[in-house]
């Protein structure tokens, strides 16, 4: 997106080590029994959890060993234009907030794209004119593609699926501190909405960034979970 506000901290970058380091572990024999290898990692979470800071950390993670990384933004494929965005959801009493409103032919087309190599041209939201814009890229000596967006780890065609598992209800100081929306009533009633879809992914993680930004198997993470609801029952 373009006029993005980035807030990157400490946590974001050790994340991102952590995360290239399994990329790293993962990629590399994909690499060398087919080489040319186009590799996506997902990175989802709530509205404000961090996905855009880690998304580009880990790019930078990768790039220093090497790594072509191109970031998409899944934001800049609601199918409804911003401007009008608000107007409809009212109208619809917020009902179809959630994962239906995402372009997603569009999105895999243009991960399709980036799997074959091709050049690709995709829309790209301007934050401060609330217009849609088309990006031109060519995909062809890209190596990694970083997908950021509330539903990501749900796109079929991922090799590395990350999940932040923050709640808006804990981010809204960061949401407020980056005013990219109107943190109103309306914002709340999205935010709640959106919420419950995401949190309904989690299970498709590969990795999961816990309320610490510290990264951990989702599988031991799940385990942890039940253990501590076992011990406090």
């Amino acid at each position: 997106m373009l006029s993005d506000v980035l807030l990157i901290g400490e946590k974001h970058k050790s994340a991102a080590k952590e995360i290239a380091c399994h990329v790293f572990a993962e990629r590399e024999p994909l690499v060398r029994t087919s080489p040319g290898y186009r590799y996506v990692i997902a990175v989802s979470g709530e509205s404000g959890a961090g996905k855009s800071e880690l998304s580009h950390s880990l790019a930078r993670e990768l790039k220093k060993k090497g790594i072509r990384v191109k970031i998409l933004h899944a934001d800049n494929y609601y199918r409804i234009k911003p401007l009008e965005r608000r107007v409809q959801r009212e109208a619809t009493h917020f009902e179809n907030v959630g994962i239906n409103e995402y372009d997603w032919d569009l999105l895999n087309r243009n991960i399709d794209d980036f799997k074959q190599a091709r050049a690709s041209t995709m829309p790209c939201i301007d934050i401060l004119t609330d217009e849609i814009d088309q990006l031109s890229t060519d995909f062809s000596c890209i190596d990694v593609l970083v997908v950021d967006g509330l539903y990501a780890v749900r796109i079929e065609s991922v090799d590395l699926r990350v999940f932040i598992d923050l709640s808006y209800h804990e981010t809204k100081k960061s949401q407020m501190e980056r005013g990219k929306e109107l943190t109103d009533d309306h914002r709340w009633q999205v935010l709640e909405r959106e919420h419950r879809s995401v949190q309904s992914l989690r299970h498709l993680a590969d990795l999961v960034v816990d309320s610490s930004f510290l990264v951990v198997d989702a599988a031991s993470y799940d385990a942890g979970e039940l253990s501590y609801a076992l011990t406090s029952g």
